[in-house]
């Protein structure tokens, strides 16, 4: 870990580069379901995407009267961005979106899948069983899932899973390739690099919150190159994947609970979620269990305004003894 004072000199030199205008905003745009949030840019691959999207994770696991509301809700509140993965479930996120959101919405609405493959022929499974589930004929972005280390990028690589993303790229399965990952920044950074000679990928989804800059930072570290390479940036872990809150049960583990919270002694999720909006971020994907969690997250979309350097800055400092892996339990490197 760095000095108090070595990390905010150089996060404030960060964010000052960081400029919004990067990711360009479209407003008062409707379909006919009604009016779309704000729209910004995705990168090099000319779309525009809602600012908020719906994380599929908790569509995987919530109840499925509870999938469908938080669908329809979204709907309704403007969103037209809808992220999934084959391991969500699994396959029941897929399966859900394919039920109620595909049917009635689909040339409406942009529609984000995942894959956990090692290696090609597993790769090319999960797309068509993706493809299945969904009950559709192509992704609109399909991203190389949860990138663990530099060693992983590599045997991945070595194992064929990005010759079968651009032939399903190339036969039309898929419009838009990408990659994700919320543990290793070094392992995005690998994959920018192993790539640099191709036009491949052209979105990458990382953690990008208030907390991160100070450990093992996807803003530092990856945040810079990618916007390099004009890639469209998806956040997600906004909250520390609800760690913010101080209570965190996670599947298969010990429930973790805290009696410091980062929300709300520490800041708000409006401040939260505006530190990340105010950033070059195409789309924040936010997980939301049933409908009420995600009007909120909707509400605060419809309002926002940029933060400052200087207001972007002191929220940073505020969290600053609180960085660490005890609560982006997820980053390991």
């Amino acid at each position: 870990m760095q000095t108090r004072r070595d990390t905010l000199k150089e996060l404030a030199l960060l964010t000052g580069s960081l400029m919004l205008p990067r990711t360009s905003f479209i407003n008062d745009q409707k379909d006919k379901w009604g009016k779309i949030l704000p729209l910004r840019s995705l990168g090099k691959t000319g779309k525009q995407v809602t600012m908020l999207g719906v994380g599929g994770y908790h569509i995987g696991w919530t109840t499925e009267r509870d999938a469908q509301e938080v669908i329809e809700k979204a709907i309704e509140g403007g969103i037209r961005f809808f992220d999934t993965a084959e391991s969500y479930g699994p396959g029941t996120s897929e399966e859900r979106y394919g039920k109620y959101l595909v049917p009635k919405y689909r040339d409406e609405v942009f529609i984000m899948s995942k894959t956990t493959a090692k290696n090609g022929t597993t790769a090319k499974e999960h797309l068509e069983a993706t493809l299945t589930r969904l009950d559709c004929d192509y992704l609109d972005l399909w991203q190389v899932h949860s990138l663990k280390t530099p060693e992983d990028v590599d045997q991945r690589i070595e194992n064929d899973v990005l010759a079968v993303f651009e032939k399903a790229k190339n036969e039309g399965k898929v419009k838009h390739i990408g990659f994700t990952g919320h543990q290793n920044p070094f392992a995005h950074a690998r994959m920018l690099e192993k790539t640099i000679d191709n036009d491949l990928f052209e979105t990458v989804q990382m953690p990008i919150n208030v907390i991160d800059s100070h450990y093992h930072s996807f803003i530092k570290e990856v945040l810079p190159m990618a916007l390099d390479r004009n890639l469209g940036i998806l956040a997600m872990k906004t909250l520390s994947d609800g760690r913010f809150f101080g209570k965190k049960v996670v599947l298969d583990k010990t429930p973790w609970e805290s009696n410091d919270p980062l929300i709300p002694n520490y800041l708000s999720v409006k401040e939260a979620l505006y530190f990340v909006w105010s950033l070059p971020v195409s789309v924040l994907i936010t997980g939301a269990e049933n409908k009420d969690l995600l009007q909120e997250k909707i509400d605060l979309a419809n309002n926002f305004t940029a933060l400052s350097e200087k207001d972007r800055v002191e929220l940073m400092t505020r969290v600053f003894e609180m960085a660490g892996n005890k609560i982006e339990y997820y980053k390991q490197v």
